[in-house]
């Protein structure tokens, strides 16, 4: 069983390795009992959103990690991968702008995916 910090961090690195845009993690322990962990990216395009999206469930259902709950998978604007402790989001680059979770968020620690433990 990953840790949340693991989960986030695996998350993140697929993301990267498929070339998500502008991935950042937010550490919302402080804020809220939702979880530990925003993971946030962009994607080009619905393809590429949709690619994100089965590399991270690929990834962390080989960890042992499987996701919870998938939702948006039709909308090809917002992607949400709920794994408890940690939530995923890949959005179009116009979804993020306008959500903007970042700044929703912004009391929380935004963490170097470099800092965490890699599982």
């Amino acid at each position: 069983m990953l840790s949340p910090a693991e989960i986030a961090s695996l998350a993140a690195q697929a993301l990267e390795d498929k070339k998500a845009k502008d991935v950042k993690i937010l550490k919302i322990t402080e804020q809220t009992v939702l979880a530990d962990y925003f993971v946030v990216c962009s994607g080009s395009s619905a393809p590429h959103i949709k690619a994100l999206v089965d590399e991270v469930d690929k990834r962390l259902s080989e960890a042992g990690e499987p996701p919870k709950r998938r939702e948006g998978m039709r909308s090809d604007v917002w992607v949400l991968m709920d794994f408890g402790c940690v939530v995923v989001h890949v959005f179009t680059e116009e979804a993020r702008k306008f959500y903007d979770l970042e700044r929703l968020w912004s009391d929380s620690e935004q963490v170097p995916p470099s800092s965490l433990p890699s599982p």
